[in-house]
């Protein structure tokens, strides 16, 4: 089966989604951050896996569901992050960030009995997922983050290296407030769009 890492900040006011920053205060960008986190984690919890894995910068606290083991992030920039996160794994592994919590356990169920990796695009050019049938650190390491190019050239490396890549859906991450309301708007059901709804009705948004 399948591991499952998810990697994440410490929803702390200041530390985290800075790009809601405004609308929304830090205490309420850190609120939202903490429903993203949850619905993610939810999602994880309820998708078969060898293990669950929160590959965390900062402490862990409540909103932790439990059957996760925590490892801390290393340092270095995120390529030298996620290709840590892969690298403590002895098999299959499929990674995603903390910003789409609309995500579900049919999306994350993974079989790599046909391809050799899975790459889920996001809207803004980067990727949500990343999966890998035989863990390598080094497809990762050098990839430049956090661009609107950044997906094509992971996706790139995948190709460049012969593996067979299998495409998921394009999925929206949460950077803006405009990218709140759009996830929200189509997954009303989660806890990320019910706090949206509450911040927005506490400073009448």
């Amino acid at each position: 089966m399948t591991t499952l890492l998810v990697i994440a900040k410490e929803p702390r006011p200041g530390r985290v989604k800075t790009r809601l920053t405004p609308p929304f205060t830090p205490r309420e960008a850190a609120a939202l951050a903490e429903a993203a986190l949850v619905d993610t984690l939810r999602a994880v919890a309820a998708t078969p896996a060898r293990r669950r894995v929160l590959v965390l910068d900062g402490a862990p606290g409540p909103w932790l569901p439990p059957g996760f083991d925590v490892v801390p992030q290393c340092a270095g920039g995120l390529d030298e992050r996620l290709a840590a996160a892969f690298a403590g794994c002895d098999g299959p592994a499929l990674l995603i960030g903390m910003d789409t919590p609309q995500v579900t356990p049919a999306l994350l169920t993974v079989d790599f009995a046909d391809c050799d990796a899975y790459f889920g695009p996001a809207v803004d050019g980067g990727f949500w997922a990343l999966g890998l049938a035989q863990p390598d650190p080094e497809l990762l390491r050098g990839v430049p983050m956090s661009t609107p190019t950044t997906g094509a050239v992971q996706r790139g490396r995948l190709v460049e290296a012969g593996l067979r890549v299998r495409e998921l859906p394009c999925l929206r991450d949460v950077d803006t407030a405009r990218d709140a309301a759009a996830v929200a708007a189509s997954a009303p059901e989660i806890r990320f769009a019910v706090e949206l709804g509450r911040l927005g009705a506490v400073a009448g948004r």
